[in-house]
């Protein structure tokens, strides 16, 4: 069975609902996960939006969410995560608003993407305190077995 992420909030391509963005709750959405690699020993989880500012002139990717060491006998983060609590060993990176912890969508202008990337990994990573992005895939290199994606989409109401 190949390694493939979901969740029950939104389809694949499909758009995030608002209690998952910055108009709504900005809670996070329930996700789970099937087919883990043999010899997974952690998981890592990067959330991000290649579109920002503006999809028809991207100029950043925007980190929304960073979890690293989630165990690999973890098959699910159910929605709102930051009341449920990480699995025990689970670690928090930082978001790109300089905090640990889910940020929804917020996007300033016009329909953008998120990318929802788990990591099966071959190694529990040590602790990085609260690593950005790029420290965490320097960490990650050369643990990862394999990528499973999850795209959805949000664009604000117009008001």
């Amino acid at each position: 069975m190949p390694f493939q992420l979901q969740s029950t909030a939104f389809a694949t391509g499909g758009e995030i609902p608002a209690e998952h963005t910055c108009e709504g709750a900005d809670i996070s959405p329930p996700l789970a996960w099937t087919g883990l690699p043999p010899g997974t020993a952690s998981l890592a989880l990067i959330v991000d939006d290649p579109d920002a500012p503006d999809p028809a002139a991207p100029k950043m990717t925007w980190v929304h969410w960073l979890v690293y060491n989630l165990p690999a006998h973890a098959e699910a983060l159910p929605a709102d995560i930051g009341k449920a609590g990480l699995p025990a060993g689970t670690r928090d990176g930082l978001n790109d608003w300089h905090r640990a912890g889910y940020g929804g969508p917020c996007p300033p202008i016009g329909r953008h993407r998120y990318f929802f990337k788990l990591y099966a990994l071959n190694a529990a990573l040590p602790d990085l305190g609260m690593p950005d992005k790029a420290a965490l895939e320097r960490a990650m290199r050369g643990h990862i077995l394999a990528t499973a994606e999850l795209i959805g989409t949000y664009q604000k109401l117009q008001r």
